[in-house]
């Protein structure tokens, strides 16, 4: 597989893509989508109030908040956060106001209980 490039996402390119449901509240638009024990790229839109449950993580996973603010019980994160999870850390995120994030995780995650 070549290469992949996407030019101008961080700059709010990602606006022109085409999202499709992640989950209650979230939509995806995916730049790589893997499998079960393969990496994923995607762009998460959260809506206001979105969040994701509880989850460990079972791979490093990477954020970087492209709009709004995202948050989980360590703070909030801005626009321009970048965020890492390392394999085992635990969490639940959610935005208040809504944001769009470019995420990369290297495992899906394990969902372990309900948002905020």
């Amino acid at each position: 597989m070549p290469n992949l490039a996407f030019a101008g996402l961080v700059g709010g390119g990602w606006r022109d893509l085409a999202f499709e449901p992640f989950r209650d509240g979230v939509t995806a638009h995916w730049l790589l989508k893997g499998g079960p024990v393969e990496p994923s790229v995607a762009i998460l839109k959260y809506q206001p109030g979105a969040g994701v449950p509880r989850h460990r993580h079972a791979g490093l996973e990477t954020i970087v908040v492209l709009e709004g603010t995202q948050s989980d019980e360590n703070g909030d994160y801005p626009a321009g956060s970048v965020i890492l999870n390392p394999v085992g850390t635990e969490h639940s995120v959610w935005t208040d106001g809504g944001c769009v994030v470019l995420i990369q995780w290297d495992l899906p995650v394990i969902i372990l209980g309900e948002t905020k």
